[in-house]
């Protein structure tokens, strides 16, 4: 009996070894569109988190156009990685991401931005964790019109910063579902001036909401939506360079990047006033996981998951966090 618990003892010790060594050979690469942005940056802190638990190695790689993704691409295929997950720069890529895949072997999966085909249509076929955009928009737009009535402004007399990018569907999705729920609540198409961002970031939208206050410097009460945090901290920052007070203003951001936090921990509140969360944990540990489970053990994620958002102010951010798993 005991030569029979000693060989089942050595055989399940050889298992868990064996298994770990496979763990340890498992890399996963995680290329993102903007690496310094806090909420790529977040996304990466995440999967960290899921290669630990796992041992897997996981390759973190920028890549800020077509070219640097076919370069990462080909990177992570010469170092014998089995799969990677991106969120890449532009989702016309997409046929050009499958095939080159493909050619070095690796699993595909996309996060945040979901790849799409020359017509337009998404890649159905490569798992995707996004976000439910035109929902997160209306929730922004939801939260706007509930606190200007709570400042009793006249709606009549309310501009409407629409920062805007084009380029990218999700933004296009975000923006339109903010601006939805603001007509419904009675918000006038002359008063929704459109604020087009070169760029993601906050100096874009800074200089495109600017143009639009110098040009409407009658109006005294303004609401600003965007893609993201950074697009709506840059129409706050416009209202300030052109002095309109921060209870004039209610700028409602999406991600809960950094960038939000620190707005909200200023010793006096601005015209930020507030930012639908998105989790950049389950966007990264659970694409991460995902991704791994796939590799190791078969298990093909689930086509397309979205993911929700809530909304967080000055006053409950740190709760909201909390729920969200990010503190």
């Amino acid at each position: 009996m005991g030569i029979f618990k000693t060989a089942i003892l050595a055989g399940t010790v050889a298992v868990i070894a064996a298994t770990s060594a496979f763990a340890a050979d498992v890399k996963i690469g995680f290329v993102v569109k903007q690496a310094e942005e806090p909420w790529f940056q977040d996304e990466w802190k995440f999967a960290e988190v899921a290669a630990k638990e796992k041992g897997f190695t996981l390759v973190k790689i920028g890549a800020e156009d077509g070219e640097k993704v076919q370069s990462a691409i080909d990177n992570l295929g010469a170092q014998g990685a089995q799969g990677f997950i991106i969120c890449t720069p532009d989702v016309k890529l997409g046929p050009g991401i499958v095939a080159k895949a493909a050619a070095n072997d690796l699993k595909l999966m996309t996060v945040d931005d979901r790849l799409v085909n020359a017509d337009g249509s998404p890649i159905e076929d490569v798992p995707h964790m996004g976000i439910s955009a035109t929902k997160i928009g209306e929730a922004v737009g939801e939260a706007i019109v509930a606190e200007v009535k709570n400042r009793g402004w006249n709606i009549a007399d309310v501009g409407v910063i629409r920062v805007s990018y084009e380029q990218l569907p999700t933004a296009v999705d975000r923006v339109g579902g903010a601006v939805s729920v603001l007509k419904v609540a009675g918000f006038a198409d002359a008063n929704i001036f459109d604020a087009p961002q070169a760029k993601t970031d906050t100096e874009a939208a800074l200089n495109a909401a600017t143009i639009v206050l110098n040009k409407n410097a009658g109006i005294k009460h303004w609401v600003a939506v965007g893609l993201n945090d950074e697009a709506v901290l840059g129409a706050v920052r416009a209202t300030e360079s052109v002095g309109i007070a921060a209870d004039g203003v209610i700028g409602i951001g999406i991600g809960g990047a950094e960038s939000a936090i620190n707005e909200f921990k200023k010793p006096a509140a601005t015209g930020f006033f507030g930012t639908v969360i998105i989790s950049p944990k389950r966007h990264g540990y659970e694409t991460a996981l995902n991704m791994y489970e796939w590799i190791a053990n078969g298990n093909e994620p689930e086509k397309l998951i979205l993911t929700a958002g809530q909304l967080a102010k000055r006053d409950d951010y740190q709760s909201v966090r909390k729920d969200l798993g990010i503190e």
